[in-house]
């Protein structure tokens, strides 16, 4: 038939950039980016990345030691970042979902 339409066949790096959300050096970046900046807030609560199994224990530790503090504690640091990141996914959700399916 003169008006069938054919797929071409997907170039090699196309279905990689598909499957990585874009090229492999962007997301690489962005990678190491994120891998940072969730260091220095791990970092901040007490994490130690070669002993990671003990931090866990000493962070638990230090919340069972506090009390209801540590729920007060937990709280603040929950409110301070939902008015940050609940706008920002709320926002992404509506503008960047497709419409209808």
């Amino acid at each position: 038939m003169a008006h069938d339409v054919r797929d071409l066949p997907a170039g090699r790096g196309d279905g990689l950039n598909r499957f990585l959300g874009g090229t492999p050096l962007a997301v690489a970046f962005r990678l190491v980016l994120l891998s940072i900046l969730v260091g220095v807030v791990l970092a901040a609560i007490g994490f130690d990345p070669w002993n990671i199994i003990h931090s866990i224990r000493l962070l638990f530790q230090r919340l069972w030691d506090l009390g209801f503090d540590a729920v007060n504690w937990l709280w603040r640091y929950f409110l301070l970042g939902a008015v940050i990141v609940i706008p920002i996914w709320l926002l992404s959700r509506v503008f960047g979902a497709p419409r209808g399916r």
